[in-house]
């Protein structure tokens, strides 16, 4: 199995070392302050992330998720799964049916065990479980968040389940926002790293901590990015749309398929800036870092690559500029920009190191009897081939 080139335990982490280290997963981060106290006063921390049990996985929970669960637990981090069975059927997934949506929680399980998630201080909480086990303190204060907030807060909160405020919904799912607030509070977590999605309801349980007579602590949220679709124009994979996404158990021809197709800009020839206007020069400025950050090829190239890896291995023929070997993102997008590093060279060798992440989740699949039925039966709920 391949994991991330993390090296060094916790033991030979400094405070600073562990901060840069878990602040490289986040996108954003409220507060940094917190953050380094956090790590300065203790060796040992929780954070969490929730997820649905929802249809099939792609890479971005995948292949994203275990590099960022790895390097917050080589930091020191206990972390915990949300397995929201309950909130899957608040969100009307799998048809609210709450023995498919449990089935679909067990095959997400599964593939993170085979994807390269070091286990070891990782724990998969059902919230179905955990919520029956306790009911009254659950529900004491989900009703009490509920109870602190207008309908209007509440509703702009509505996205996370990728809603707009504006949808018609089920009166079922205004509770959603109130119950995923609650969560934090109920793990009693330190840290929230969930995507740059569900920024509004971690924003909202840090505004009921400064509310009069709550006692509980702020949450530090830790909001990971969002990884393009592959597309043009799509901000994020869409499951709803099979060819924005890579998904964990495609083929080797599904992936070359996709990211063949992908959009991937080639950068602007150069000008001559001696003789070029000042409006030429902006409006080449502008075509070349669009051409970089519109550009989901190199998103997954910053953000799953040369995070996986520790590089961006390239390989092609001499004559067209041989191989080479990128360990820091900001050299890729030079020689992107130049020119020397061109859309079939990122193509190429991203289709093939994404191959080698998702191998280790094809084989289990194959050849793992328990995992091979399970996926028979996702494929079955999901009506996916």
């Amino acid at each position: 199995m391949v994991h991330e080139p993390l090296s060094g335990g916790l033991a030979n982490m400094s405070p600073d070392d562990r901060f840069d280290l878990v602040r490289s997963i986040g996108e954003e981060c409220v507060q940094e302050d917190e953050l380094r106290e956090l790590l300065k006063t203790r060796t040992s921390f929780t954070a969490y992330d929730g997820f649905e049990p929802s249809g099939r996985m792609h890479i971005a929970q995948g292949i994203l998720k275990a590099i960022n669960v790895n390097k917050l637990t080589r930091s020191g981090c206990t972390f915990k799964f949300w397995v929201a069975d309950f909130f899957a059927k608040l969100n009307l997934k799998m048809g609210g049916d709450i023995e498919k949506i449990r089935v679909v929680g067990r095959y997400f399980i599964e593939i993170w065990k085979a994807a390269g998630m070091d286990m070891t201080n990782v724990e998969f909480l059902w919230a179905s479980d955990m919520i029956n086990a306790d009911p009254e303190k659950y529900w004491l204060l989900v009703m009490d968040i509920a109870t602190k907030f207008n309908l209007t807060r509440i509703k702009r909160c509505c996205t996370i389940m990728g809603r707009d405020e504006s949808d018609e919904m089920p009166a079922s799912q205004i509770l959603y926002p109130c119950m995923q607030a609650a969560d934090i509070f109920f793990l009693n977590v330190d840290i929230c790293q969930l995507g740059m999605d569900q920024r509004k309801v971690n924003m909202l349980a840090r505004d009921y901590c400064n509310l009069p007579s709550i006692k509980y602590k702020k949450p530090i949220i830790l909001s990971h990015h969002m990884l393009m679709g592959l597309k043009q124009g799509q901000a994020k994979m869409s499951k709803s749309d099979p060819d924005s996404a890579i998904f964990m158990e495609d083929t080797v021809e599904d992936v070359n398929r996709k990211i063949k197709k992908a959009f991937c800009p080639p950068a602007p020839a150069p000008i001559d800036r001696t003789t070029a206007s000042e409006e030429e020069i902006a409006a080449w400025e502008i075509a070349a870092e669009l051409s970089i950050t519109t550009n989901p090829c190199l998103d997954y190239v910053k953000h799953l690559v040369i995070p996986r890896f520790g590089e961006f291995d390239v390989q092609r023929p001499e004559k067209y500029g041989g191989n080479k070997t990128y360990t820091a993102f900001d050299d890729v997008v030079a020689d992107y920009r130049s020119g020397a590093l061109n859309p079939a060279d990122v193509k190429d060798n991203l289709k093939r190191l994404i191959n080698v992440m998702i191998e280790p989740v094809r084989v289990h699949f194959q050849t793992d009897p328990g995992a091979r039925d399970l996926l028979a039966r996702v494929r079955e709920i999901t009506g996916k081939k």
